[in-house]
């Protein structure tokens, strides 16, 4: 990237219009919800899931296995009808799944040892209809809001002109966001490469609700811990291994499951009450941050085991289709912006990217009965609910006819009261450092030494004034963190006076 004398012009949207904040969606109020005349958020999201045909635009590389979730029903030590009625955490059910892992920035035939955060999507088939699950195995994210997602692939993928990912491109997007700070002391971490899919975390990373029997709501977080522990790599070690197999990861998970060892994960939630929780100096909804597990403990929920690989590559893991918007009842939506933004996207991709009929297929399909009446559209090859027992004429709802009709609430629905100013507006508590720092602190002396080096390795071909705001941002989440990478730069009298 070069420096420039010639004018540039204001960011506009695809209409010619002037985009006055291009930072944060809107919403009523700072938290949320989102507003759906956010017409700047619409273009910029619809567009952006139309940029790649038919190779994903993110998660392009990745594997998957069938399984089974048995849960215990209970949460911990309590019941877990007490927070929720949904039918999937009942004790003596068996749910079957499909769980997606995948790298997330690079294309469908990159080498699986890159530097990236995993894919950790589960398809739940359960009886009241499917229920996707779509996360990470950091637990945390690049971002708060959703308007920002297009900018951030842009700048993590390969340059438009010359095709070479850069960490230029990469490094200058995120130090202009610090909400980064925490995800970033993680991806260069030894965290950062996972050693395999079976030694690998997951996570929902979004905040959604769950929803008891009367009604009433819990804020809530989703983990999967592998039963064989957490196992990550060295920049060194994932170079030699790349050295030799690009496709290590897929290749452990398949033959672990043709000699009939079964990777497992135990399934555990996080709960906090339902409300904005004033006490903390960060916001429950923000995806930035961990909830920390001493203030909200992991209560175990059941397990995961894959047992089956896919039959066909291409029709069960290249065409499943995941969305943040799957729920069944008894998990709801929080007020998550990310998540909310992600709601549209995912589904909107799907339709593009595998045709608006993508739930026809048999890995999207639920294994439930289920009838609509959505008619047509490429690639339609069957009618929902044709075989109901419904007048086939009546495609349509209400009706004085044999028709589909609507069905009756599992019990009442979760109330949420919202009011306030449509703004475009960050949250108050952003506290963009402190659990970066917290993270820094953490870790072994080996775990600071391999983060300090691979943050050298990547900035040391970054623009000065990209260093200067990156030294700046780690010193406020550590002094020592900030003074280390400086040093490694060659710059070790700067710390703080870097522009914001």
């Amino acid at each position: 990237m070069k420096d420039t004398e010639q004018k540039t012009v204001g960011l506009t949207t695809r209409q010619g219009h002037p985009v006055y904040d291009n930072q944060n969606t809107r919403s009523v109020g700072e938290r949320g919800p989102l507003v759906l005349e956010d017409y700047h958020f619409l273009e910029k999201m619809t567009h952006f899931d139309r940029e790649r045909i038919p190779e994903r635009v993110v998660h392009a590389r990745g594997t998957a296995a069938h399984g089974v979730f048995v849960p215990t029903g209970k949460m911990g030590d309590e019941p877990i009808d007490k927070y929720t009625r949904a039918k999937v955490f009942r004790a003596g059910t068996e749910t079957p799944i499909f769980l997606r892992f995948s790298t997330v920035i690079h294309g469908g035939h990159s080498p699986e040892t890159l530097r990236d955060p995993r894919g950790f999507a589960i398809k739940f088939y359960t009886e009241d209809g499917n229920w996707d699950l779509v996360g990470n195995n950091l637990k945390v994210f690049f971002i708060r809001d959703p308007i920002k997602f297009p900018d951030m692939v842009h700048a993590f993928k390969p340059d438009p002109v010359h095709n070479r990912q850069d960490m230029n491109r990469f490094f200058d997007f995120i130090s202009m966001s610090p909400e980064s700070t925490h995800m970033v002391t993680w991806l260069f971490s030894p965290w950062g490469i996972p050693a395999s899919y079976r030694e690998m975390q997951g996570s929902g990373v979004n905040t959604y609700k769950l929803v008891n029997a009367d009604g009433s709501t819990v804020l809530c977080k989703f983990h999967f811990q592998p039963r064989l522990g957490v196992r990550n790599l060295t920049q060194e070690q994932a170079e030699q291994i790349q050295a030799k197999n690009f496709n290590h990861a897929t290749g452990d998970l398949y033959d672990a499951i043709a000699r009939g060892e079964f990777p497992e994960w135990d399934v555990f939630i996080q709960i906090m009450d339902d409300n904005a929780h004033p006490e903390l100096d960060w916001d429950p909804l923000d995806v930035t941050k961990l909830w920390p597990e001493d203030q909200f403990p992991l209560r175990h929920v059941g397990h995961i085991q894959l047992n089956r690989n896919p039959a066909d590559f291409h029709n069960e893991v290249e065409q499943v289709a995941f969305g943040t918007g799957v729920l069944v009842d008894g998990i709801d939506f929080s007020e998550d912006k990310l998540l909310q933004g992600r709601t549209f996207a995912y589904s909107d991709t799907q339709r593009y990217r595998v045709g608006p009929n993508y739930l026809q297929l048999p890995i999207n399909a639920p294994r439930c009965p289920f009838a609509t009446n959505q008619r047509g559209g490429q690639m339609s090859y069957r009618v929902d609910g044709a075989d109901q027992g419904t007048d086939p004429h009546v495609n349509y709802e209400p009706s004085n006819f044999n028709g589909l009709h609507e069905q009756k609430r599992a019990g009442p629905a979760p109330k949420s009261h919202v009011e306030g100013d449509v703004v475009r507006q960050k949250i108050s508590r952003t506290n963009d450092f402190a659990q970066a720092g917290e993270r820094y602190r953490s870790f072994e002396d080996w775990e600071r030494e391999e983060l300090i080096a691979n943050l050298v390795g990547a900035l040391s071909g970054c623009a000065e004034v990209i260093q200067s705001k990156m030294i700046a941002h780690f010193t406020k989440a550590d002094p020592d963190y900030g003074r280390r990478v400086a040093e490694g730069l060659g710059r070790g009298e700067e710390r703080l006076d870097a522009a914001e």
